[in-house]
């Protein structure tokens, strides 16, 4: 298996496949964007992703921005094919992203999970992710 850094020349019409079906197992109902438009802006966000050979096995994006508080990452969209689960993935696919991170010399790395996804919140406080005591607000503006 190959954990690497995704760039715009590698993206194909069967990578792109083979995502669309990946995320149906994050979230059936989620639009998505083509990995062509999310790569459009150099360095505007990273995607990491995971190889068995031809085989997209898992993914995870971190989008940068800077602020006056800092430059930030937020990693979005952490999914791991269930035939692949429990092999440590996820934890290489995050750890990748870290990485990243850490080159860049991000302030902070962010990240949103749902309480229910218990083995997901784990991983993240294993890596060293806090519980920020916050509220969350969101305002959909395109339908």
């Amino acid at each position: 298996m190959t954990i690497k850094l995704l760039t715009k020349s590698e993206v194909t019409v069967a990578l792109q496949a083979q995502l669309t079906e990946l995320y149906k197992q994050l979230n059936a109902e989620l639009k998505q964007l083509e990995l062509a438009t999310v790569l459009k802006n150099e360095g505007q966000t990273d995607i990491v992703i995971c190889m068995d050979g031809e085989i997209l096995v898992g993914i995870a994006m971190m989008a940068k921005y800077t602020v006056v508080s800092g430059a930030k990452g937020m990693i979005e969209d952490v999914v791991v094919s269930s035939d692949y689960r429990g092999q440590g993935i996820g934890r290489k696919l995050m750890e990748k992203l870290l990485e990243q991170a850490e080159k860049e010399q991000l302030t902070d790395v962010l990240l949103f999970s749902g309480h229910h996804r218990t083995a997901a919140i784990s991983l993240y406080q294993s890596l060293g992710f806090k519980l920020k005591e916050s509220g969350l607000y969101v305002k959909k503006c395109l339908k």
